[in-house]
This record gives structure tokens, C-alpha cells and sequence, in this order.
């Protein structure tokens, strides 16, 4: 299996070549402020699996142990390395696969800090579009 993906404008590409390590939603403080989202997907693939086929990223080192790759262009999280805590595996945002939906969620994490409202989501009236 290889599943592609990149940055909103196109700039930077990356593959995932064979299976998955995991594929989980982050609710951690780190992940919703970096990326302005109340919480993150991450699927993480061993680092010789992965490739960037396009582009230039660049890295923002966001803690002592972690490193944040972005578009420089676009700003578009991308990816995620953190030796210590997940050794070996570049951890993709999901989200920026062309089909995010091929690698489905199989835990959330950090829910210590997941926002209150979260759980609710699932009751609040919902719209197909923006609703005018």
C-alpha cells in the first residue's frame, strides 16, 4: 500500500509506503495550538516507509524532544519526529493524506487535555454546507 499526501498548495509531497504503525487523534494542548484545531489525526509509519517526493519542508523544533515539519509556503502542519517518544516513525497528520479516510482512528490520545466541548460535538445541529 502507498498512500500520498501534502500541503494545501502543493509544494510539498510526501508517500507512506507499506502499513501503518498506528493512526490515532492527539486532544494534547502542543497539537491543538499548533495546528488551531481542538484536536489532531496522526498516523505514524517506521521513518524508512515515509519520503518526501517534492519540496522543500521546513522544521520547527516546538519542545526539547520534537520536531514539527511544515510548508513553508502554505503553513500546513505536516509531519511530526520525535525520537524519545515515538523512536523510528515520522508521525503524518492524517488529515493532509490525499484520502484521509483510508486510515481510520484507532484510539485518541491525551484526553487529559482534550476540551470540554469535544465530547458534545455529536449533539450540536449539523449542516451538509455552510447554512445560509
Amino acid at each position: 500500500m502507498v498512500l500520498e499526501g501534502g500541503c494545501h498548495c502543493g509544494a510539498v509531497r510526501y508517500e507512506l509506503i507499506g502499513a501503518a504503525e498506528h493512526s490515532s487523534v492527539c486532544h494534547c494542548a502542543d497539537c491543538r495550538h499548533i495546528a488551531g484545531a481542538p484536536m489532531v489525526g496522526w498516523t505514524g509509519v517506521k521513518a524508512e516507509r515515509f519520503r518526501v517526493t517534492k519540496g522543500e519542508p521546513a522544521t520547527y523544533r516546538s519542545s526539547a524532544l520534537a520536531e514539527r515539519t511544515f510548508c513553508a509556503r502554505c503553513g500546513t502542519g505536516l509531519w511530526y519526529v520525535n525520537e524519545t517518544v515515538l523512536p523510528g516513525l515520522v508521525d503524518v497528520q492524517t488529515c493532509t493524506l490525499d484520502d484521509p479516510e483510508a486510515l481510520v482512528p484507532a484510539v485518541q490520545i491525551q484526553t487529559a487535555e482534550r476540551l470540554a466541548w469535544v465530547p458534545e460535538l455529536a449533539a450540536l445541529p449539523g449542516f451538509e454546507r455552510y447554512p445560509g
